[in-house]
């Protein structure tokens, strides 16, 4: 579980569970959503919030890890531009930490036998 701070006072924060953010990586949810500018203003969370309502009116049943993912983190009261900025941070942290477990259990693992 992650806690990421919504405003900066660090007053409101919001809770990041592992299946949130594999949702985030399965649907793709932040490629694309930063502008070249890289900034993260309540646009883009606007944008992110349309591209998500799109994907779920397209599906014929309900995407329940979706659909928590925007009850939760997407849609919840306290999130704004700044907890997008630190939403993103957070993935970003959980991808290169999945990264670098990945690569330790490849170099771990024994190499596979062959017979001759």
């Amino acid at each position: 579980m992650y806690v990421i701070p919504a405003n900066q006072s660090g007053t409101r924060t919001i809770k990041v569970n592992e299946e949130h953010l594999q949702t985030i990586e399965k649907y793709q949810l932040l490629r694309d959503l930063i502008d070249s500018n890289g900034i993260i203003d309540e646009d883009v969370l606007e944008k992110l919030r349309l591209n998500i309502r799109s994907i779920l009116e397209s599906k014929d049943e309900i995407d329940k890890p979706l659909l928590d993912l925007c009850l939760d983190v997407i849609y919840n009261n306290n999130m704004k531009a700044f907890g997008l900025h630190n939403l993103v941070l957070c993935y970003i942290q959980w991808k290169d930490k999945d990264r670098e477990q990945n690569a330790q259990n490849e170099l771990t693992e024994p190499e596979e036998l062959t017979e001759q």
